[in-house]
């Protein structure tokens, strides 16, 4: 259990800054996460990684010479936001591109895209390789939609040593996507992790048992069993690795590996030392030769009790660039060329706040009275906040509660702050919901960012809106939303959404007046989101658990429910 934290919505950030201010020889603090705080040369390809936070010494502890240029840190378990990731990307470039590269988590592929096409918008060329190692999490016919776990590691470490030797973007990405092809993990768990604040884990394992192919992010496994001895769990790690050998790879005797034997938070290195003593035996026993292993906490999951084994399989290109030298906070190899430090004054400082168009009266009275509506929803949310959290453990990660508290904070703030500087309400809804996106990230934070984004286009801020324009706005929210991918039945916020759409516009279009359509479309929305209770996921991280989820709604169409009902008119 987590003992030691003031806000647990804080948490991340407080985390952050502590992280930065231990270890300014090697990072800075930047908009989204942290980047070098060394110089590199114009020219060099920039390898920005990240994901959520709550996985020490992943992303940030990975940020030094020989490895990562900068890392994007969301909030615990919750992937940055685009914000977040373009942030990092523009303090970590030096003129020779950006590799972005993460595990494969539905938040993150939306988060870390958006900002691809924000960076190549502004001339950044950009690649992307997703970490795929996690063989549990879909069959190998289906390796595109598996998890990234440890074998972040391995890739990253790769991609900085190519990009520290001056390789083009495109060669850097080659490596990197070479390295993810021959990396394989698989990991167990003895009890889940628990979030700062929460009085259970995210899942438990009953006394003698173990999960097993559990996920990093409180993802409970897909089977169980007793646990056994050391020895036993090392044969069950190395023998289901072994069953997958890599393309290239066509048997392991005499191939060359490299053994990442991972502690997920709470498993002493004592416990890690003897388990890798058989891992060693028996891969030596099937012929395989060891290169420079590691034993000891690479990617964790917060407080969790677990270990993940996986097997990294070289050729002579990746061998050479996994022992190249390394220099960071958390990982270091060989003798790293000494750096000099940034020149604080040649950083540039952080932009200003959006800017406030012209606006009419009206339509800034109407700004006022949304900035009210996200005082509402955030107090409501506030309320909420545990609920949300409990239900999004039953299957996910848990964070839901705390994504939706600290999107909603910043929303209100921002409103408030837009509507002290005359915004109407168009801008009102566009400047609120990109503090959302911003400080929320995560799956949730990229849907309400782009939903409120699509809201204030079409009010505007020329006048106020009718009853009908407001229902024309939450139609343009909806396809936004879906422009994500989820459709009605995927068990998301869509199957709350798209009825309470359909209902507010069918009554408007039959005149009625927006107070009386919008509690007819709340009716439907929460009908529509307590009906999610009998749905199997078919999108993000409870998909991989999908029959867990069967009997609980889901969080993102319970909590879009609770705040439209709190917004009526």
């Amino acid at each position: 259990m987590t003992r030691l934290f003031n806000d647990p919505a804080d948490f991340a950030d407080e985390a952050t800054d502590g992280f930065v201010v231990a270890n300014e020889r090697w990072v800075r603090k930047v908009h989204g996460g942290v980047a070098r705080s060394t110089t590199s040369p114009d020219g060099t390809v920039a390898v920005v990684i990240g994901g959520g936070s709550g996985h020490y010494p992943a992303f940030g502890g990975l940020v030094g010479p020989g490895l990562a240029a900068g890392a994007a840190m969301g909030n615990l378990f919750a992937s940055p936001s685009a914000q977040q990731v373009a942030g990092v990307a523009r303090a970590a470039e030096h003129g020779g591109g950006v590799l972005l590269s993460y595990g494969n988590y539905a938040g993150d592929v939306l988060n870390f895209d958006a900002a691809s096409r924000t960076l190549e918008a502004d001339g950044i060329p950009v690649r992307t390789v997703r970490v795929t190692d996690d063989v549990t999490s879909a069959p190998a016919d289906d390796a595109a939609k598996r998890r990234g776990i440890a074998g972040d590691l391995c890739v990253f470490k790769v991609a900085g040593a190519a990009a520290e030797q001056g390789r083009t973007l495109d060669d850097v990405t080659a490596v990197a996507e070479r390295a993810n092809d021959r990396t394989r993990s698989f990991g167990v768990a003895f009890s889940g992790c628990s979030l700062p604040g929460a009085e259970e884990p995210l899942f438990e394992v009953p006394e003698g048992r173990m999960a097993v192919g559990m996920g990093i992010h409180g993802e409970r496994g897909i089977d169980e069993t007793d646990v056994p001895t050391a020895d036993g769990l090392a044969e069950l790690l190395v023998s289901r690795l072994l069953d997958e050998l890599p393309e290239g790879v066509s048997s392991p005797d005499g191939a060359r590996v490299v053994p990442i034997l991972n502690g997920l938070g709470s498993v002493k290195y004592e416990e890690l030392f003897v388990v890798y003593r058989s891992v060693q035996r028996l891969l030596a026993d099937a012929g395989v030769v060891i290169v420079e292993p590691e034993v000891g906490e690479l990617v964790t999951s917060f407080d969790m009790a677990g270990v993940s084994l996986t097997l990294f399989w070289l050729d002579d290109e990746l061998e050479e660039l996994w022992a190249a030298p390394a220099d960071t906070p958390a990982y270091r190899k060989g003798g790293a060329v000494p750096q000099e430090r940034i020149d604080p004054s040649t950083i540039a400082a952080d932009a200003e706040a959006d800017q406030v168009g012209a606006a009419s009266d009206e339509s800034r009275a109407v700004g006022e009275r949304i900035a009210a509506g996200f005082s509402a929803v955030r107090a409501v949310l506030d309320e909420h906040a545990d609920e949300l959290g409990r239900i999004d453990a039953v299957a996910g990660d848990g964070d839901h509660g705390i994504g939706m508290q600290r999107g909603s904070h910043a929303a209100d703030a921002a409103a408030a702050d837009a509507v002290t500087r005359g915004a109407g309400a168009g801008s009102v809804l566009r400047i609120a919901g990109d503090a959302w996106s911003d400080k929320a990230g995560g799956t949730s934070g990229a849907i309400w960012g782009a939903a409120l984004e699509a809201l204030g286009r079409v009010l505007g801020d020329d006048s106020r809106p009718t009853g009908a324009d407001v229902a024309q706005g939450v139609a343009a929210a909806t396809e936004a939303v879906l422009a994500f991918g989820a459709t009605v039945g995927d068990k998301t916020m869509v199957d709350a959404l798209v009825p309470f759409d359909e209902v507010l516009r069918a009554r408007t279009d039959e005149g009625a007046p927006l107070a009386q359509a919008w509690q007819e479309a709340v009716r439907a929305a929460r009908d529509a989101a307590d009906a999610t209770a009998s749905l199997v996921p078919k999108m993000g991280r409870a998909r991989t658990h999908a029959e867990h989820a069967v009997g609980t709604a889901d969080p993102g169409a319970v909590s879009f429910a609770l705040i439209v009902e709190t917004l009526a008119p």
